[in-house]
């Protein structure tokens, strides 16, 4: 079984700073995209950045210019660094990773979540 366990949330003023992290571990073949997502209270949930397994990289509009998502390959993690934070940015945030178990099986998972708060 694969799971995906993630850190780094908490609570930072407006114009500071966090890094969200995403682990993967168990049998893995290969890895494909990495994404983070985020859900906010009344909203749905809404893709912020993904990564493919080539580092090519998206952003929603919103964060461009302020995170940047990346990824270590050989340890099968993806990071969202988080800078110049706002109010509107708090939310629960989710990775999620796409990959094989092998020639055959491939899976779709979802971290369990880490809250981001930021105050005004």
């Amino acid at each position: 079984q694969v799971q995906l366990v993630e850190s780094g949330g908490g609570l930072v003023q407006a114009g500071g700073s966090l890094r969200l992290s995403c682990a993967a571990s168990g049998k893995i073949l290969s890895m494909n995209s990495m994404d983070w997502y985020r859900q906010a209270p009344g909203k749905q949930r809404e893709l912020v950045a993904g990564i493919t397994s080539l580092g090519y990289t998206n952003y929603t509009d919103s964060v461009k210019g302020r995170f940047t998502i990346s990824r270590d390959n050989a340890k099968n993690t993806v990071y969202l660094q988080m800078n110049n934070l706002k109010p509107e940015d708090t939310a629960v945030y989710y990775c999620r990773a796409e990959g094989r178990y092998s020639a055959h099986n491939s899976f779709a998972l979802w971290g369990q979540g880490t809250q981001v708060t930021v105050s005004s």
